[in-house]
């Protein structure tokens, strides 16, 4: 998924499915300021796109420094790669989770509450290289993470914003920018196709939301159903959007590993998320 000045010109960033977001809607007044920044967090590259007034002053250069050191955090607390990691050492038995960054506490919350509402489909119980289950929320971490680094942003007037981490892709805006009319900055965000991954299925238009994507076409069998005890291994994706990327990449993962259950549950339990099936 990239982010781009024009709809006429693409650059690609790799995920599954690519995502391509670009400028489509551009002020009356004339083009935005634009600039970008990449780091490489939580094993994937993770940029951010500024878009507006001021993106080159002190103010949005502090905020996009606070949202990396947020990311990076989140990093530091649950990677199943850092031996020292909050995750790690509490599956290790080494601590408690009273011991652990609060942040461990509230992932097991959330998870429980998506394990419930996605009737089974989600689970932070998953597959250890040993052969047994084990807590590892990372399912739904990354689009925790995003969400909260996207805070210092949103307080900049003026300026749009797009992170992608990894293809999932979360838009926001400060209050002064309006999401439609003039004025209004809109990214236009291009969904692959799983089954041919050079072609652009469909594309997404939107000045503020979440687009999430889960499926096999670029990693293969990673995903996990837990009703059936094995990794998911047929072709396809799904993509969802909505308000938060944390339930866009939940529903997106469970709507893919589940069955009808799950799909009731969705229509039911996320009526302002939508998705797409491929």
């Amino acid at each position: 998924m990239n982010t781009q000045p024009t709809p006429t010109t693409t650059t690609q960033v790799t995920k599954e499915p690519r995502m391509d977001a670009a400028k489509s809607a551009e002020p009356a007044a004339g083009p935005p300021q634009r600039r970008a920044w990449v780091e490489h967090i939580m094993g994937m590259p993770v940029s951010i796109h500024l878009r507006g007034t001021g993106v080159d002053e002190v103010p949005a250069q502090q905020a996009v420094a606070e949202a990396f050191r947020v990311l990076r955090e989140m990093d530091s607390v649950f990677s199943t790669y850092r031996l020292d990691s909050d995750l790690m050492r509490l599956r290790r038995e080494e601590v408690g989770i009273t011991q652990c960054s609060p942040l461990v506490e509230e992932s097991l919350r959330i998870g429980q509450e998506a394990e419930v509402l996605t009737r089974g489909a989600f689970t932070t119980l998953l597959p250890t290289g040993e052969g047994d289950l084990a807590f590892d929320p990372t399912g739904l971490v990354k689009g925790w993470a995003v969400d909260l680094a996207s805070a210092p942003l949103s307080a900049l007037r003026g300026i749009s914003y797009c992170i992608n981490a990894g293809g999932d892709i979360l838009v926001g805006a400060h209050p002064d920018l309006p999401s439609s009319g003039p004025g209004e900055i809109s990214w236009r965000v291009g969904v692959e196709d799983p089954s041919d991954r050079s072609r652009i299925a469909t594309t997404l238009t939107l000045s503020r939301g979440a687009v999430a994507t889960s499926g096999t076409a670029a990693r293969g069998a990673h995903l996990y159903d837990p009703a059936a005890g094995e990794l998911v291994g047929r072709p396809g994706s799904v993509t969802v959007t909505g308000p938060t990327l944390l339930w866009a990449d939940i529903w997106a993962t469970a709507l893919f590993v589940g069955g009808s259950a799950t799909r009731e549950a969705f229509a039911a339990a996320a009526p302002d998320y939508r998705s797409t099936a491929l």
